[in-house]
């Protein structure tokens, strides 16, 4: 099946597609790498009548660290901002969850700032994002402002973004020295879809887990912050019984919808699991026992 007839526009910078957005209106959306919006217009669970193109606009390609984070821009691919070596240095939990969406043919086209945008709840770097901390930009007629990843997500494919605003980049934050990372996710094959996935960060201070972060994917509306687990990570030095008492706290209370692809005890049961394999990883790369 193809996508219904519609308008196409190319913005050559920012600027111009945060006033095409506003001159169009409510029927306009941002095409980028186009890996989401496209197949759901090919099925017809999406018709809008304008696409404004942001792939060649050169303020919106840049990747680069900086004294906050990882800026990356939007029109940025999800392999080169993957391979980038500041992103292996500033956001190695984005490059984790980057190279499990899909294929990597898949990747030199789509965005990471596009799969964040499209706020899909069972995605990769929406949570990885969310796990680091971090803000996006975004940019409407009346200028630029910018949200929080705490806040940015508010349901399924629903985002804090304002009619006519577009995301022009993000800024995943810096964890200092001695922060460890773990990502895993489980799937039917390599290319679907993930059924659970967690995303964590821990920072280790003289063997004491002084910051965490752990967020699940595919079991709420949103990328899940545990707040739960992560109180019993700080203060704690890393090890098994902790872990396992972190996976316990980050998987009660949730209550996943269930699919073909899995029951919602099955995610749960997933979501405990991965939990604590993703910390026992980040740990060891924090350089603390397990």
């Amino acid at each position: 099946m193809k996508s219904p007839p519609f308008e196409y526009h190319r913005a050559g910078s920012a600027t111009e597609a945060a006033a095409l957005l506003g001159e169009l209106g409510f029927d306009a959306r941002i095409l980028a790498g186009g890996q989401s919006l496209i197949p759901l217009m090919n099925l017809r669970l999406a018709a809008p009548g304008f696409l404004v193109d942001i792939t060649h606009a050169p303020d919106l390609a840049g990747i680069g660290a900086n004294g906050a984070g990882l800026h990356v821009g939007a029109a940025a691919r999800q392999r080169t901002v993957e391979l980038h070596a500041e992103t292996l240095a500033a956001a190695p939990v984005l490059a984790d969850a980057i190279s499990n969406a899909g294929q990597v043919p898949v990747r030199h086209q789509g965005t990471v700032v596009g799969s964040i945008a499209h706020a899909d709840p069972s995605a990769e770097m929406p949570a990885a994002f969310k796990a680091q901390g971090g803000t996006v930009t975004a940019q409407g007629a009346g200028g630029t402002r910018e949200i929080s990843s705490e806040d940015f997500f508010e349901g399924y494919f629903t985002t804090a973004l304002e009619e006519g605003e577009l995301v022009t980049g993000v800024t995943v934050d810096a964890w200092p020295s001695g922060t460890g990372h773990g990502f895993l996710e489980f799937s039917v094959t390599k290319e679907s879809w993930p059924i659970a996935l967690a995303a964590v960060m821990v920072h280790v201070d003289a063997g004491t887990i002084d910051r965490a972060s752990v967020v699940l994917g595919g079991v709420a509306e949103v990328p899940l912050r545990r707040p739960e687990a992560e109180a019993i990570l700080v203060g704690s030095a890393p090890g098994a019984e902790v872990f396992a008492g972190a996976a316990e706290a980050a998987a009660a209370g949730i209550e996943p919808l269930s699919d073909s692809f899995g029951s919602g005890a099955y995610r749960k049961k997933l979501a405990r699991v991965l939990t604590r394999r993703a910390l026992t990883t980040a740990a060891e790369r924090a350089g603390g026992a397990t």
